[in-house]
């Protein structure tokens, strides 16, 4: 029998031993999760370079088991297998990008060089996108089923169909109506620069039997044939559905091109794009937009016939506060011949700025808000889209939607509350700066639309679609709608 002081020596070095070996094994798992999520982090969203840029499925997964294997060979084969299976998943929904080892890591660069291709200084560019292993689709969101509500213009501006090995085909797009309002050329010119370059514009008539894409802008003329397999009928429309054409076919259109954000390609007057959605207010030193200017509301106008009653509300806000009407509805004149020179009274001289549209149509924003309006250092009062358009479509806090108030009266007395209190003026100008109007490129997206495997579809009725129950009212939009006073944006204001 040995002696008590041995047994307890031996059982303390058990425990020791066995204290030892949990300690290794959880520093393992430890130094495992840690490689694992280091090894994802470098992988992170990293732009594909033009060059040496990996984007087949099968190029990603021989390139992610090599680099696993070489970062983090201490993780056991099955656990490198699992980490593997789980990034490409996030591959195929577009979470992760690859980036060959053989391109070196790019050197730090200006913001603006980091941003897309599309905007200002921008050289960021697209690539083919990936396909989802679930449902063998590409990964993107390019058409209204696909993000309802949303406009897509950016999405389909980085589109590029996914890299098949093959050549992208050419495809004939024809201008039913003639070059002349397009402001293109026949043949290529108008997709230089594009992501998706293989397109040609004609405008021969002839030639629509061969056309992957008929385009009919204002007016709709049938060809007189029917459409050959996957030939797409896209009507545009720019104006409002007051001032377009009663379409008497059904079934003609694949497509629709206006300004409203539940057609197939989305033609805004002006597109607003923030630089970093996670900083959408200026905070930097502030500016002062009230230097100088004496006078308080002001309106450039000459259609005093407007359905939707414009004139008849300025002059019962006029009762309230002054407001100076130019051109044919008011008393002041100021020329077309001198435009430029009137609209720089909006910099120095006026306060605010009534942007009311001729008509009050879903989504209906035109330059009137955004060229004279947002466009100058002037607060813009908007009449037209219901406001939840405008909160989608403008840069936040940067206007007063009328119906945002019971009456005219209950807006001039918010419109004297900002004249006398410039903090709060100034606040709807926290945007400028913060990103840009960009150019929504039509004909890039429309060259990158018909090369996507685009789902078959013709509108039953394009004249419900348009201008059905709904679409368009003539008097507010809190009537139309039921709606009532948005408490919420200015409950504070009369207290």
């Amino acid at each position: 029998m040995l002696p008590r002081c041995l047994y307890l020596r031996r059982c303390f070095l058990y425990v020791i031993g066995f204290t030892c070996f949990i300690f290794v094994i959880s520093n393992f798992r430890h130094i495992s999760h840690d490689a694992t999520n280091s090894f994802k982090e470098r992988l992170k969203r990293p732009d594909l370079s033009a060059n040496g840029g990996v984007t087949s499925p099968p190029q990603q997964h021989a390139l992610l088991k090599s680099v696993l294997q070489q970062s983090n060979s201490i993780l056991p084969v099955e656990e490198q297998e699992m980490t593997l299976a789980e990034i490409m998943e996030d591959v195929a929904t577009g979470d992760y990008r690859v980036q060959s080892r053989d391109q070196p890591p790019a050197p730090k660069k200006a913001d603006n060089v980091d941003r897309p291709w599309y905007m200002k200084g921008g050289v960021r560019r697209p690539q083919p996108v990936t396909i989802s292993r679930k449902t063998g689709r590409r990964v993107a969101r390019l058409w209204p089923q696909e993000e309802p509500g949303g406009d897509r213009v950016t999405n389909q501006l980085m589109f590029v169909p996914p890299d098949n090995g093959r050549k992208i085909p050419n495809k004939k797009i024809l201008l039913f109506n003639g070059l002349g309002t397009w402001g293109v050329k026949a043949g290529s010119e108008a997709f230089k620069n594009c992501p998706v370059d293989s397109c040609t514009i004609t405008s021969n008539r002839a030639e629509s039997m061969d056309a992957d894409a008929i385009f009919f802008k204002d007016h709709f003329v049938h060809p007189g044939h029917h459409k050959p397999h996957r030939q797409v009928w896209a009507l545009y429309f720019l104006e409002c559905p007051y001032h377009t054409q009663h379409i008497k076919y059904n079934d003609v259109f694949n497509w629709t091109a206006t300004y409203r954000r539940d057609s197939d390609i989305v033609a805004p007057y002006e597109r607003w794009e923030y630089h970093d959605w996670a900083h959408t207010e200026w905070t930097g030193a502030p500016r002062d937009f009230t230097t100088n200017k004496t006078h308080k509301v002001a309106w450039f106008v000459s259609n005093c016939a407007a359905r939707n009653n414009r004139l008849q509300y300025a002059h019962e806000l006029a009762k309230h506060i002054q407001v100076d009407i130019y051109g044919a509805c008011g008393r002041l004149n100021c020329p077309r011949s001198a435009a430029e020179k009137c609209f720089e009274m909006l910099d120095t001289k006026y306060k605010f700025y009534l942007a009311f549209e001729n008509s009050n149509c879903k989504d209906y924003i035109t330059e009137k808000f955004f060229v004279n309006g947002l466009g100058r250092n002037v607060l813009p009062i908007v009449m037209g889209a219901p406001p939840e358009d405008y909160a989608k479509s403008a840069p936040r806090h940067s206007y007063i939607h009328v119906d945002d108030f019971e009456s005219p009266k209950q807006l001039a007395e918010y419109l004297h509350k900002l004249d006398q209190d410039d903090d709060l003026y100034n606040s709807y100008f926290k945007w400028k700066g913060m990103g840009e109007f960009i150019n929504t490129h039509f004909f890039c997206r429309v060259c990158a639309m018909v090369h996507d495997d685009y789902p078959t579809k013709s509108y039953r009725d394009i004249n419900e679609w348009w201008r059905g129950a709904g679409v368009c009212t003539s008097g507010t939009w809190r009537k139309s709608k039921g709606w009532s006073h948005n408490s919420k944006v200015h409950e504070n204001i009369f207290q």
